[in-house]
């Protein structure tokens, strides 16, 4: 057995691409339009996995997310209830301030210098976590409150 990927449905699928690749920064592996099931599939890995991933084929490569986007609305609620995705940052404080810029809620600060979490435009909690040790205690960060649901 062997772990292939996460899907996440969403609601916007641009809206979604802008916060998952643009702004968390994942790399789109592979999109696939069915017009005959009216949805849209598209496979997106952090920049280190989709390098290791290489040739092999999206969606059977290991880590990634699947964003599935059907065409006709649904309301989808319960984000939170199969947990979390996790992704390893370089610098967390750098990480949280370029999403913050873009507009992204820090609703766990990295208060720590190790962890925070964020929620996608679907709800979906996702965990930034410090590469190596924990970063120094550091302002605006370290005085953060929370800010929602994780």
């Amino acid at each position: 057995m062997r772990y292939l990927h996460t899907m996440v449905r969403v609601t916007d699928l641009e809206e979604s691409l802008r916060f998952w690749r643009d702004l968390l920064g994942l790399k789109v592996l592979k999109r696939n339009d069915y017009p005959e099931g009216r949805f849209t599939l598209v496979f997106l890995a952090a920049p280190e996995d989709a390098e290791a991933i290489g040739d092999q084929p999206a969606g059977r490569a290991s880590p990634c997310v699947e964003l599935t986007w059907n065409w006709d609305p649904e309301v989808y609620t319960g984000g939170r209830n199969f947990g979390h995705l996790a992704y390893e940052v370089e610098d967390i404080y750098a990480a949280c301030q370029a999403l913050a810029d873009g507009g992204v809620v820090i609703n766990r600060p990295p208060r720590d210098g190790r962890m925070a979490f964020i929620r996608s435009p679907d709800g979906i909690s996702i965990e930034l976590l410090q590469r190596g040790q924990a970063l120094p205690p550091a302002e605006p960060w370290a005085s953060a409150p929370n800010i929602g649901a994780w």
